[in-house]
């Protein structure tokens, strides 16, 4: 149980994209323990209720709420960042945890089909999240763009062409409004940042019953994943600025 208004978050309001999945649900709980006000947003209304009644409940009817948004429409998306910054008068982050895998045996076997679909959730929901939430999130004394990436950005396997593309296409978009970030920062550096958590790949406690055999070895816990998250704030906007934060092993 976080210390709630007393937390290191307290006072800071945070959107999270792609709120309703596993790694959503663990985010938006732990932002909510810290003290953070959070907004998530997910297409499936009934996903994203879901999400937002477990991290009230767990975090003690902190504040959290959740708005059925679609990503893949600009104007929807701009139309989100400007209601958060209007309700609650500033915008310190958006977590951008909006997630899918198409993959095929062989490199020979790639479906451009599968680009067409990845393409649309990992590049498109990144090239909205960051232009209707950049400006609010420069306004802010602590604003933090988090893109969750993974490690096939930076060295793809041949049945993973499509996935890998899109995520290393995610990743020079996230660093390109990092470059915005330190620019806008002049000569005392950037005051807000934004920055890359780089994973193998997301495990929770409903895959591990699952497959209760598996090893997941290098996969990265939803709840690590959210501790990490969380500690982004704590670090300055210049040591996380345009960087990529492994937690799991390079390549």
């Amino acid at each position: 149980m976080g210390n709630g208004a007393n937390g290191p978050l307290s006072g800071a309001v945070i959107a999270v994209a792609g709120a309703g999945g596993p790694a959503g649900r663990a985010a938006l709980l732990r932002l909510a323990e810290a003290g953070a006000t959070v907004v998530g947003a997910d297409n499936d209304p009934q996903r994203l209720s879901e999400a937002v009644d477990a991290a009230r409940y767990a975090s003690g009817g902190a504040s959290v709420t959740g708005d059925t948004v679609d990503l893949l429409d600009l104007q929807s998306t701009r139309d989100w960042a400007a209601h958060i910054e209007k309700d609650f008068g500033r915008v310190d982050g958006l977590v951008h945890l909006v997630g899918g895998w198409r993959g095929s045996e062989t490199f020979t076997k790639t479906s451009l089909d599968d680009w067409d679909f990845l393409e649309l959730l990992l590049v498109k929901t990144v090239q909205h999240t960051s232009l209707a939430f950049h400006e609010a999130l420069q306004r802010s004394e602590r604003g933090r763009y988090v893109l969750i990436s993974a490690s096939g950005a930076s060295k793809p396997t041949a049945g993973n062409a499509a996935y890998s593309a899109a995520k290393a296409a995610a990743e020079a978009w996230t660093l390109a409004m990092a470059d915005f970030f330190r620019k806008a920062g002049g000569a005392e550096g950037p005051t807000s940042a934004a920055t890359i958590l780089v994973v193998k790949a997301l495990v929770h406690d409903a895959m591990r019953a699952e497959r209760p055999n598996a090893k997941f070895a290098g996969f990265t816990d939803v709840t690590d994943l959210a501790e990490a998250i969380e500690g982004v704030w704590s670090k300055s906007a210049a040591e996380v600025n345009g960087n990529r934060l492994w937690l799991t092993e390079k390549p």
